[in-house]
């Protein structure tokens, strides 16, 4: 009998941990992809060996994923290509990878995948900013979902949406808020545009449901009263109408010298050490990354009360929240901060301590690795 213990306990120190696989479709700057990310970089090496697959395109991300997380490009180029899924299947055989973690339409091809042996769990990590103003097929949902085992989401309302329209257990939807990880080195400091006090800084993509449209008319409103003040704007041109209609709305309210476009930007620690208030003017949000961002860097924000971002912001008490669609009220929130820097200081300090007791890595990581454990152990149990 105590030989079977013995050979019991031997057998489980040397099993080896459960592999994950982070999906996103590509590894370029968006909010969901650095989010896979931290998640892979962070996750505990004693609990998890952890892997990430690109299904389309890697892309600059690619060089923050830690070196010790083996990864994969798919290079699909349709949503179902038999090439790229007979690729990971083949990967997950090899790396012996029990749970897929799928982040945003990556489902599709996680879905797939888990079909086959050694048909790994899923889990889907609902990032959908447009939840808003874009309607997604149910139908098509409800197919995907029933192979997922866990679904974590970025705002009460996409758990909610998993909850009463895809029918999924509520005890298998969990809300996770984005959180940030240390600025990598920090990066030298550069020169921007505008004068210190009077920068304002938008991290977003150029896509409309980001609304810059908002923000560049409420900045009209700004310069009217403030002259210096500067808005710079920091994102990957991901819609070229929405990029051409932003452009002729600053040519028409005569803001080509007070609105700067920085595009996209590897590391925006820099930029934000730089400026002095930062601003998102969404009309529709899931948790924004960016907002964490500024919060990290001790920045007084100004959001649009959509998403997360009321919550982000402590209800108002960590930074001032607006109406969507409302360039009057923005306007206002801008110059209250520009012009006092004492209030500018006490919003962001009090932004800073909300991030670092409220959006740090450590509580977060721990709630994933959690609910992947369940994951797994029921299937041990199904087995």
């Amino acid at each position: 009998m105590v030989f079977l213990y013995v050979s019991v306990a031997l057998w489980l120190i040397h099993m080896p941990l459960p592999g994950a696989l982070h999906l996103t479709d590509t590894l370029a700057l968006g909010g969901a992809e650095r989010v896979a990310v931290n998640l892979a970089n962070l996750t505990p090496r004693d609990r998890y060996r952890v892997f990430f697959c690109a299904t389309r395109a890697e892309g600059p991300l690619a060089e923050q994923l830690a070196p010790d997380v083996e990864r994969i490009c798919l290079s699909r180029r349709r949503r179902f290509d038999l090439a790229a899924i007979k690729r990971l299947i083949e990967f997950i055989r090899a790396n012996d990878i029990r749970l897929l973690h799928a982040h945003s339409t990556a489902l599709f091809v996680a879905v797939q995948a888990s079909l086959f042996a050694p048909h790994p769990r899923v889990v889907w990590h609902d990032h959908f900013g447009r939840y808003a103003t874009e309607e997604r097929s149910v139908f098509v949902y409800r197919l995907l979902t029933r192979r997922v085992s866990g679904v974590f989401s970025v705002n009460q309302q996409l758990a909610d949406w998993a909850v009463n329209r895809l029918k999924l257990p509520r005890d298998r939807v969990w809300y996770v808020p984005n959180f940030v990880a240390e600025f990598a080195g920090g990066g030298a400091e550069i020169d921007l545009p505008g004068v210190a006090g009077k920068r304002i800084v938008c991290v977003a993509n150029l896509r409309p449901e980001k609304d810059h449209l908002t923000l560049v008319r409420a900045m009209a409103l700004v310069v009217a009263r403030e002259p210096e003040a500067h808005l710079l704007l920091a994102g990957a041109i991901s819609n070229q109408a929405h990029f051409a209609a932003l452009r002729e709305e600053i040519a028409k309210l005569h803001l080509d010298g007070r609105v700067t476009f920085l595009n996209e930007q590897q590391n925006i620690a820099p930029i934000l050490r730089g400026c002095d208030i930062g601003a998102l003017s969404s009309a529709s949000e899931g948790l924004p990354l960016a907002l964490i961002e500024y919060g990290k860097a001790g920045l007084p924000a100004v959001a649009t009360q959509v998403g997360q971002c009321a919550e982000v912001l402590d209800g108002g008490k960590a930074g001032i929240i607006t109406p969507p669609r409302d360039p009057a009220k923005l306007a206002e929130a801008l110059l209250s901060l520009l012009e006092s820097g004492e209030r500018r200081k006490a919003l962001g300090e009090a932004f800073r301590r909300r991030v670092e007791s409220v959006y740090s890595p450590a509580p977060i990581i721990e709630r994933i690795c959690r609910a992947y454990d369940l994951i797994l152990n029921s299937q041990s149990r199904e087995a």
